[in-house]
């Protein structure tokens, strides 16, 4: 089987990419376990309305009946914000929903995979997975890292996310070739804050210039890698990393109290900053995922230009 048989392409992405427009993958994990209904269905189209007022074509990715969806109707957006046992699936999880026909929304790594099948260079989500703090003993390292060294997607997100070792996420990522590019800033971001506290390893300012380090990865040194673009969330939507770092402390206690381990942990984590912020933290999220949509568009119309 092809990899073009494998896919299922909405009309309106196959024809971007058949004629070298500008695409960006989104996932659909945030949609099935990101938020509640219908907040959920409400911000996949806002984000796809912000890719395309940018100059591109939105491809939200999925799984659905073993089917790779890139690109989803109304209706399957709805469907997948609404519809109880959808499974979160990431790289490993794919050969399985295939083979049974099953259902699935698609993390960081499984979003990279079908959104490469496909023949899309750029993708825009929330905040990358990474080094879970106490993996030493846990081993809970996620996938999207070695996604990354594998797979030439970029990935535009607000960086690793915050309740994350980002220091050892950083070292994983240069370990595996990957490189890592911040957006106009020597610092490197920690999702809900413009400031980890650690720099830039690479500071590139604006989509001209970053379309360019894509370029030069795959086109000029023929190199296989994704690359990692942190897009720092906007001053006026972050939430300052000394005061969010205390919610994470708490969140990260609770999860050794309850047990809580695997997929579930970032999930869980999530959901407990959001209630010790009083909502503040979805709030954050919300933008900075919409801060990455615009900019991946960007990214994706400044590269496409690059390969006319």
């Amino acid at each position: 089987m092809t990899s073009q048989q494998t896919l299922t392409i909405l009309p309106e992405v196959a024809e971007a990419l058949a004629a070298g427009r500008p695409v960006v993958a989104l996932e659909s994990t945030i949609i099935s376990h990101g938020m509640p209904y219908p907040q959920n269905v409400q911000m996949a189209v806002e984000v796809e309305g912000i890719v395309r007022s940018n100059g591109a074509t939105p491809a939200t990715i999925a799984v659905i009946d073993g089917e790779c969806c890139v690109g989803l109707s109304a209706a399957l957006l709805e469907r997948l914000a609404t519809e109880q046992g959808v499974h979160k699936a990431t790289t490993r999880d794919l050969p399985w929903l295939v083979a049974t026909r099953a259902t699935g929304a698609t993390t960081v790594a499984a979003t990279m995979r079908i959104a490469a099948l496909a023949g899309i260079h750029v993708f825009a989500t929330g905040g990358i997975g990474g080094v879970h703090r106490g993996a030493a003993t846990s081993m809970d390292i996620s996938a999207d890292l070695t996604e990354m060294a594998a797979t030439p997607v970029a990935v535009v997100s607000a960086g690793i996310k915050s309740i994350l070792d980002i220091r050892l996420t950083l070292e994983r990522l240069e370990t595996l070739g990957v490189p890592v590019i911040v957006n106009g800033s020597d610092d490197f971001p920690s999702f809900y804050s413009r400031d980890s506290g650690l720099p830039a390893p690479r500071r590139v300012d604006g989509p001209a210039a970053l379309a360019a380090v894509l370029h030069a990865n795959w086109n000029v040194l023929g190199l296989s890698s994704g690359i990692s673009i942190a897009n720092p969330i906007p001053t006026a939507d972050e939430i300052p990393a000394a005061e969010i770092s205390t919610f994470i402390e708490e969140a990260l206690c609770e999860l050794d109290v309850q047990g809580v381990s695997g997929q579930d942990v970032t999930p869980f984590l999530l959901k407990r900053i959001v209630e010790r912020t009083d909502g503040r933290s979805l709030v954050a999220n919300l933008a900075l995922v919409r801060n990455n949509a615009a900019t991946a568009a960007a990214i994706a119309v400044e590269y496409a230009k690059l390969q006319a």
